[in-house]
């Protein structure tokens, strides 16, 4: 079958390769292809951002190969459970072998119905954290916690939503950044997942930014750092919005949210079988909450419950260092910066990183008492806010045209950047959800 040329079908092979330049980029591909034997295409198109990727890889290694409560096929088949809820079959291609290699039973890849009970019985807390976290109670943990000799203790728990979590936002990734599949070496296992639909619904036209398009992708920016500075003037003189009002702001972006989507015309495609074997419920999406007449979801309230003070702790305790690699890995994404924008240089970015994680968080229903989400429509611009809801709620109808019309005039690695952002966003608002309903539980 054809593929894409290179790692991603967004981003041109040259962009991932800057051999001369960046010395650690280089050195930790060289460590993937010693450590596996190869470098798969996530690895090339994260490896824009090395300092990331370090951190990225301590968290996989952690996930996949040390001690553990779950026992190895496990984790790899949680793996495939979680990216089948988004038809991820990059990755539930890649799972599969992994499965196989550490001697899963080949039983089991016929689908989920060939799988023990006790894996089957996530089914129902994978499928509401892959499109509804709001929906995740406390009965949810205890059927799983309390279901005779198929239950789970709260060490495999904790492991097996750290791994849900993982893949939801990794197939974000693979979709919001057009990876194609490898070409399989030769005596692999033979699963041949499809390229990416954003390869087939992209014409070359939308490459370049040119002509008269190409000076309003120049403007946009400007009108970008323009915002930025007045904000930051704002937020020295403003004495403060009232709580009152800053809940309005967040209201009104929420229920504003609902309406910003992908167009009606992005053809919903077939899931393969062997992507479909995985699915229950393949009907239930991110997407049905919005129907006419229907509630956005209820508002979490950041400080009632938040990473840094209860998240963290919960899993530190139940699942040592699983904590301490997931915090240091939404910590380097949120402040990983290189103060640029486009073509400036020297500009202080913080700003904008915190309105597109804030903003993901948002489209999830959690609220940031101290934030002002007046500030997310000042800085992104609707192309934008239909990126990443799509990329994070929904990944598997990303586009390649949705790629190119945001940001039109910033370089690949910005955007892979919103996509790390997205990613991990994405991962700490499910994971809080899910970590919450422990806690109710425990109490």
């Amino acid at each position: 079958r054809q593929l894409g040329r290179g790692p991603s079908s967004f981003i041109p092979v040259e962009e991932l390769l800057p051999w001369g330049t960046e010395r650690a980029q280089r050195q930790l591909l060289i460590e993937a292809f010693v450590s596996m034997g190869r470098v798969d295409n996530i690895t090339m198109v994260m490896g824009l951002h090395p300092e990331y990727l370090a951190s990225f890889w301590k968290r996989l290694y952690l996930l996949l190969h040390m001690d553990g409560p779950l026992p190895y096929h496990k984790r790899h088949y949680i793996a495939i459970m979680a990216a089948a809820r988004h038809q991820c079959s990059y990755l539930v291609g890649f799972h599969v072998a992994e499965f196989l290699k550490v001697g899963g039973n080949p039983a089991w890849l016929q689908g989920l119905h060939c799988a023990p009970q006790k894996l089957r019985n996530l089914s129902e807390i994978n499928k509401i954290l892959a499109h509804r976290p709001w929906l995740v109670t406390k009965e949810h943990i205890e059927a799983l916690l309390k279901t005779g000799e198929n239950s789970w203790s709260l060490a495999e728990l904790i492991q097996g939503l750290v791994l849900l979590t993982h893949y939801h936002s990794l197939a974000s990734f693979v979709f919001g950044c057009g990876i194609n599949p490898e070409a399989e070496p030769e005596g692999s296992h033979p699963f041949q997942p499809p390229s990416p639909r954003s390869c087939q619904s992209s014409p070359a036209s939308e490459d370049g930014v040119s002509g008269s398009s190409g000076k309003d992708a120049m403007q946009e920016v400007e009108v970008l750092m323009a915002r930025m500075k007045l904000l930051q003037e704002c937020q020295l003189e403003e004495e403060g919005v009232t709580q009152e009002e800053m809940e309005t702001r967040f209201e009104l972006e929420k229920t504003e949210s609902l309406l910003v989507a992908p167009s009606v015309d992005i053809a919903e495609h077939v899931l393969p079988p062997d992507v479909l074997c995985f699915v229950e419920d393949p009907e239930f999406g991110y997407k049905d909450f919005t129907r006419k007449g229907e509630q956005a979801p209820p508002t979490f309230r950041a400080q009632d419950y938040t990473w840094e003070d209860h998240g963290y702790s919960l899993i530190n305790r139940l699942y040592p260092d699983a904590g301490q690699l997931l915090d240091e890995k939404f910590q380097v994404v949120y402040n990983l910066t290189y103060n640029t924008i486009a073509m400036h240089s020297g500009v202080d970015t913080t700003m904008l990183r915190r309105a597109i994680w804030n903003y993901v968080h948002c489209v999830f229903g959690i609220r940031y008492d101290d934030y002002d989400y007046g500030e997310v429509n000042q800085l992104l611009e609707r192309s934008l806010k239909v990126y990443i809801k799509t990329v994070a709620c929904y990944p598997e109808k990303a586009t390649r045209r949705m790629y190119t019309h945001f940001w039109r005039h910033f370089k690949h690695s910005e955007k892979v950047h919103v996509n790390l952002l997205l990613l991990e966003a994405r991962m700490q608002a499910a994971l809080l959800y899910a970590l919450r309903a422990i806690t109710r539980y425990m109490t």
